[in-house]
């Protein structure tokens, strides 16, 4: 007889002292030792909500082997506080088999209609004058490649870190970048808002997407997205004779110096307005997309402190949002990780890309 399963709960909805028995999906394991030298198991859970930490102090071993990283697992257990977080003492586990479920329960996305998105991208390509940009834009940005824009995050956790975040956060630096231009009349519009949806480009190719948890493929860690992005765009250029040589390397330079800093993975610093520019708006983009999400864990209107941040280096003062929808609950890289292994030196601002 064939099982069913069902998700009826998801994380942010989860109350201390609840018993559950439900859906999750496993995004980190650990086996470990007590000080006493008992085997526990700590799992980090996780669906479209957020993620919640969980322990099984029984049968860990066998439990281990059925938690494998990735896979959407039936638990049961009860919601218990520890140093004022919740987490899930885990007290029976069942693996979910491959298609049994579906995975959007799982994933987080975008709030923003994918087609909502799209038509605000065609909108940004069609207000550029320039023609060279205006094309090289179009033949990027179509078919199977805007497919996968339209569906990739815009990090692996740190910021805008869920299906149809990247096209979220090329959208936002683009509507900064419109708004920036405005006020310093000398920049150059098409160039700079080419850059803004061309800057992540190469996060199509950075991050595995399709299952969770998100990851990076190998050319992602081997290159990175900013040489990646380059050399999307470059091949593309030479399929638009009207862009003009000088043009291009400008906006090769934009992609290329985004990041702002050596430290932070760039392989030249910003040397124009439009690349200093873009390195600050997508920097600020990135930060505000967290600090965001931290406000909407903010329980009641007040002001609260949030947790450490480690990639910001400070504690956040934060108004709550009740009137705001929740999103999926903040993550943070683990170390090592590109995005943040600068982000612990000290004396160093981080920047989130």
């Amino acid at each position: 007889m064939k099982t069913e399963y069902r998700k009826t709960l998801y994380i942010t909805d989860l109350k201390e002292g609840q018993q559950l028995s439900d859906l999750f999906l496993v995004s980190k394991k650990n086996l470990a030792e007590t000080k006493s030298g008992n085997p526990y198991l700590a799992l980090t859970l996780m669906d479209k909500s957020g993620e919640i930490e969980a322990r099984a102090w029984e049968n860990a071993a066998r439990l281990d082997a059925l938690a494998e990283v990735g896979r959407i697992v039936a638990v049961e257990g009860q919601v218990k506080a520890f140093r004022d977080q919740r987490q899930l003492n885990i007290t029976g586990m069942q693996p979910v088999a491959e298609g049994a479920v579906d995975l959007a329960h799982f994933m987080p996305a975008s709030k923003r209609p994918v087609s909502e998105m799209q038509a605000e991208l065609a909108q940004c390509i069609a207000s550029v004058t320039d023609p060279g940009l205006r094309k090289l834009l179009a033949g990027l940005f179509r078919g199977k490649l805007l497919e996968e824009f339209s569906r990739a995050p815009a990090a692996k956790m740190m910021h805008h870190a869920c299906l149809g975040g990247l096209l979220e956060h090329t959208l936002s630096v683009a509507g900064l970048a419109l708004k920036i231009c405005e006020h310093y009349e000398q920049l150059d519009r098409d160039l700079l808002l080419a850059g803004a949806l061309l800057h992540d480009l190469g996060k199509v190719r950075e991050f595995s997407y399709s299952s969770l948890p998100f990851d990076y493929t190998d050319q992602g860690r081997l290159i990175g997205h900013l040489v990646l992005g380059a050399e999307m765009v470059r091949s593309q250029a030479e399929h638009v004779p009207a862009l003009a040589p000088q043009k291009l390397e400008q906006l090769l330079h934009l992609i290329l110096s985004h990041h702002g800093r050596f430290e932070f993975g760039a392989p030249c610093l910003p040397m124009t307005s439009e690349a200093i520019l873009l390195h600050h708006l997508d920097d600020m983009d990135a930060k505000m997309e967290l600090i965001n999400r931290l406000s909407e864990q903010v329980e009641g209107d007040g002001y609260q402190w949030s947790d450490y941040q480690r990639s910001l280096e400070r504690f956040l003062f934060l108004k709550g949002r009740d009137a705001a929808p929740r999103r999926h609950a903040l993550q943070t890289e683990e170390p090592g990780e590109p995005e943040q292994k600068k982000a612990d030196k000290p004396g160093r601002q981080p920047t989130l890309f």
